[in-house]
């Protein structure tokens, strides 16, 4: 019997990767983007506890465009880490598990923390 053969090239731009796969990467992403952004918190308040100089140092901060987008991707990340892992465990105790219901709950999971976190984009912007 001949093995199978494998692609000697792999082509990632046109590689199709279904919805769940999608949440899957889009889970482990979340969750470096929140390990990351535990030194910067950990640094802000700080900075915001040590004096009211800090502090008002920090409001001003947050009131600049760069720290209200990178909160924003914090949202996200901790908005999508919390829902898709709860998926996951849902998951692991085979609630879900069948293709439809992983491409639904997928779906759930990507529309959800979307549009909450636009909702939060709206209050943070506004």
């Amino acid at each position: 019997m001949k093995p199978p053969t494998r692609p000697v090239f792999l082509d990632l731009a046109r590689l199709r990767l279904p919805l769940p796969g999608w949440v899957s990467i889009l889970h482990r992403v979340s969750g470096v983007l929140l390990f990351l952004a535990v030194p910067l918190g950990v640094a802000a308040l700080s900075v915001s506890l040590a004096s009211e100089a800090g502090f008002q140092a920090v409001s001003g901060w947050m009131t600049q465009a760069w720290a209200k987008l990178l909160l924003l991707a914090w949202v996200w990340a901790f908005l999508h880490h919390l829902l898709a892992g709860l998926r996951h465990l849902a998951m692991d105790a085979h609630c879900g598990a069948q293709l439809r219901q992983a491409r639904t709950t997928g779906a759930v999971v990507l529309a959800g923390s979307a549009v909450a976190t636009l909702a939060v984009a709206g209050w943070l912007f506004a």
